[in-house]
This record gives C-alpha cells, structure tokens and sequence, in this order.
C-alpha cells in the first residue's frame, strides 16, 4: 500500500517535514511505502515546501526588519529563474528585533529589498508568500524599496495567500494579531483608505488583496501582481497531482483541526483534488487537537487521529499502515 504522507506544520512546534517523516516512519514500520509530500498554505513553511520542490538554493541578503532594524533574511533561488521570497523573514512578528512591536510604524520595506534583491539575481518570476506579517502598510514600504533600487525589470510577481481578505479590511481582520488595538485600527484602517485612492489602480474590493496587511493589494495596484491560492501553488510545483495516481490513501495533517480549515486552509485544497481525481482514495488527518465546531467537516475524514508529538505520530503512521 502506498501512502501520501502531505501534513501542514503544526505551527509553532513540528515543522511539516518533520510531521511527514515521523507519520513515514510509523507507515514503514507497519508494513507500507510512503511518499511524503510536506505541505503549506502561503503562510508557515510555504517557503520551504516551495524551495524544495523548486530545487531552489538560499541566498542570504542583507536586509532590514518591520521597525527599520538590520537584519539577514534568505530567499530561494531555482535554476529555471524562480525565485521564492518570504515575507515572514522580513517583516514578520516572528522576525529578530529589539524594537517594541508597533502595529502602526511596521513598513514592508524589508520585503521589498528582499523582492529587489532576486531581481538583481536575475530572477524573472518571485513567488511572495505572503503570511506572518507583522505590518498592515498596504505595502507602501515594499513599493518604496522595490522602487529605489530599480523596479522589476522585467520580473513579474505572484502573491501566495491562504486569505481572501480584501484590501480595506485588512487592519479589521488582522489588527489584533499585531498588536493594534480598537483605536489603532481605525487609524489603520483610515490610512488603508487613502492609499488605495492614491493607488494606480484601486484594490478595495479586490479578494486577497488584504493578505500581509494590504502588501498584496499594493503590489497587485503597483506591479500587477498576480494573487493565488497558497495551497494550490504549492501542490502545483509539489507535481501533487502525479504523486497522487499512484497514492492508495493520502494523510494530511495540521495543528488544529477546526472550522477555518475548510476555508481556503491546505487540507481543503487537497480534499479537493481527491474528489477531482475521481478515485475513491480515503483521507486520513493527523491532528494535533480537533475543535469541538468541526462539525459535518470531519466526514471528509476516513479516520482523524490525534498526534500531540513525533512518537504518537509514528504511532498512527503504524495504524494507518493497518487501515
């Protein structure tokens, strides 16, 4: 029986490789092949789901953090001339800083050193995965840098997002996990307004253009840039839908299994492209906890198993290589 092993990260604690290698091993252990396949949605591990299938090799590029503050951030580089950069790296919550976290003062400028940088490297297509920011700039400050260090060229930009957020309820939606409060929001919110009446073109309205805090919309407004489902970008350089011809069960995996993940989330994107596919291939989710509004969704389940670490992981790989 052969497997496909494609987990998300179960975010903050297990990276998806390591949820794909450790549910592999229990599969071998009991008998089975698996193939795996970590997967992500644009926002944690897009980056490195994307180099890997891309083969692309990191290139370290001196940039600076949401608050203005130096720092090193990598991209990916492929030898077709694709080039995948991650916002997160440069102007995520989770980037180095010393600086207070601020919701309001967070630019994007980093991003767009980082955009500039696989320009200069020859690159002809950026894939930006834009989750984990910690800025809501509308991408001013990516304009700005891409701007003074000579524009794209002749590189186009595509924008990966697990979101449809629009542009002007980017501040409302994701204020709070910035540290905005009520009364910084409206100035967020305020200021979002303005600078898609100044845009080239507006965004407000436009699905997806809110993801990474209106830095979609702006490069979207400013470069054309093309706005994609996270997921599916990453099972379509992945060759997800090869993989799955010869794949006899398919596992997926997430942190929290809950409402929101049929909503654009990874695992959706995969159910979808089983029920395509025309086979009756059962889907099993490994799950570090699952919500108690899951509701009718876990029908699309043939088991859901939690897994709160790698031993219990290994532990269901064993069982699934039973089912």
């Amino acid at each position: 029986m052969t497997i496909l092993v494609a987990p998300d990260s179960f975010k903050g604690t297990y990276s998806a490789a390591e949820v794909a290698a450790a549910i592999a091993a229990g599969i071998h252990d009991g008998g089975g092949a698996a193939t795996q396949l970590p997967v992500a949605d644009g926002g944690e591990g897009t980056f490195d789901a994307l180099c890997r299938s891309l083969r692309a090799s990191p290139v370290s590029v001196d940039v600076v953090n949401s608050w203005g503050e130096p720092l090193q951030a990598i991209l990916g580089l492929a030898p077709d001339g694709t080039a995948v950069v991650e916002v997160a790296q440069a102007s995520g919550l989770s980037a180095v800083r010393t600086t207070p976290q601020d919701a309001m003062s967070a630019s994007t400028y980093g991003t767009g050193l980082l955009i500039a940088a696989a320009v200069n490297l020859g690159a002809k297509t950026i894939l930006v995965a834009a989750g984990g920011s910690a800025t809501t700039d509308g991408g001013a400050g990516a304009v700005r840098a891409i701007a003074e260090n000579g524009g794209l060229g002749d590189a186009g930009l595509t924008v990966l997002s697990d979101v449809t957020t629009t542009f002007e309820d980017a501040a409302r939606v994701f204020g709070p996990q910035k540290g905005a409060d009520p009364g910084t929001i409206v100035l967020l919110e305020e200021r979002l307004r303005r600078l898609a009446d100044s845009l080239p073109r507006d965004p407000s309205g436009v699905p997806r253009t809110g993801a990474a805090g209106g830095l979609s919309g702006g490069l979207w407004a400013h470069f054309d840039a093309d706005l994609v489902s996270g997921s599916d970008a990453v099972l379509d350089a992945a060759g997800f839908d090869s993989l799955l011809l010869n794949a006899e069960a398919v596992v997926v995996g997430e942190g929290r299994l809950d409402s929101q993940t049929g909503e654009g989330k990874i695992i959706s994107a995969i159910l979808d492209r089983v029920r395509q596919s025309g086979r009756a291939i059962p889907v099993v989710a490994v799950v570090g906890s699952v919500h108690k509004d899951l509701g009718s969704y876990a029908d699309n389940f043939a088991h859901v198993v939690i897994a709160t670490d790698t031993a219990e992981m290994r532990a269901a790989g064993r069982a699934i290589a039973s089912l």
